[in-house]
């Protein structure tokens, strides 16, 4: 197929841009430098790999010190990619516990820049999909450098997230609040060509994203609703549900998108905090993404967009996928969260059944 056949993630964004005359392309700009630093973690780790079969056992102390050069190489490839365009007023990974500052040779600009660089890197000893994860932010004061208490945005006011997944194809998926929009990299090219233009993501599921080794944990309303999910067709859902988890949010993200279901990280029972996954570069550029392709995302109490953050590595519940599923689950913790659920499944003939 000729190039003039495809529309590239430039052509798209500077589409975009026509819808909005009074846009000044700077968020464009931003958008590809982000696009860039994806490709270069797409050959990073895809040499990490490589690296990994040939000279270090899956779980060894040698694959472990390799999956943290690449997580640490990926994060600095997103910071050096994106400091320099004039563009940002500030960026923040997952890891950080203050703002990276723009370097003072660097003009600031009136973004901010948010992401995970590597999500879930131990899976490159396994040869399992990565991904990259971002979200954008207006400043409050633009061209100016970006305080810490400027990033606590609630998540309705991300003006664009995004992210890539490093698989046998490398793809590029984008919302900047009008639909969803997946681009593939072709090598050939070098640049990421639009192949599933507004995704939607699939209402009818039987698909269930859960983590069960932390099932002990978990509050009554989850164990209601797995409980029910597994038992299919006999009980009160009616159908089979399949259950999938491949521990790798960009991962799981991507497969419901394309594939339909729901996926539930929920807050432990016990825990002092409520949630495991990072509000600001996780949960929140999930759930517009989420929202974007007409799905949910919720915390169990409240949409995730919603949640006002409080600090830059607060943490939170998360569950996200079809609408329809997100909404039972909220009525679950609304209505059957107060008391121990007496779970059949669970007690007597359960997958999770404990042992005793």
């Amino acid at each position: 197929m000729l190039l003039a056949d495809r529309t590239t993630l430039v052509q798209f964004l500077i589409e975009e841009r026509r819808r909005f005359p009074q846009a000044s392309g700077e968020l464009n700009a931003v958008i590809l430098d982000v696009a860039l630093a994806c490709k270069a973690i797409a050959r990073l780790v895809a040499h990490g790999a490589l690296a990994s079969a040939a000279g270090a056992h899956p779980g060894s102390a040698d694959a472990a010190t390799m999956a943290e050069r690449v997580a640490l190489a990926a994060g600095e490839i997103f910071l050096r990619t994106n400091e320099w365009g004039g563009h940002l007023a500030g960026m923040l990974a997952t890891e950080m516990t203050a703002p990276a500052r723009v370097p003072q040779a660097y003009t600031k600009g009136k973004y901010l820049l948010l992401f995970d660089a590597i999500d879930r890197v131990s899976n490159l000893e396994v040869n399992v999909a990565l991904g990259s994860l971002f979200s954008v932010l207006h400043a409050p004061r633009p061209n100016e450098d970006a305080e810490a208490a400027e990033f606590l945005q609630a998540g309705a006011r991300q003006v664009c997230a995004g992210y890539a997944i490093y698989g046998p194809a490398t793809m590029f998926v984008l919302t900047v609040g009008s639909g969803v929009h997946g681009f593939t990299l072709d090598p050939a090219l070098g640049e990421f060509v639009l192949t599933h233009p507004l995704i939607r993501l699939p209402q009818q599921t039987g698909t269930l994203a859960i983590g069960s080794s932390n099932s002990r944990e978990w509050e009554p309303a989850v164990k209601r609703y797995v409980d029910e999910c597994m038992a299919g067709r006999a009980g009160p859902r009616g159908k089979d549900f399949d259950m999938r988890w491949v521990a790798s949010l960009v991962g799981e993200l991507h497969r419901i998108l394309m594939r339909g279901g729901v996926f539930l990280y929920p807050r432990a029972r016990d825990a002092e905090v409520p949630g495991r996954l990072r509000l600001l570069c996780d949960a929140n550029p999930v759930a517009f993404i989420a929202e974007q392709a007409g799905g949910g995302a919720s915390t169990g109490f409240q949409r995730v967009l919603d949640v006002q953050p409080e600090a830059l590595d607060q943490r939170v519940a998360l569950l996200f996928g079809a609408a329809d599923e997100v909404a039972r689950l909220e009525g679950y913790h609304r209505d059957y969260n107060e008391r121990e659920y007496d779970a059949p499944l669970f007690s007597a003939r359960g997958l999770f059944r404990a042992a005793g």
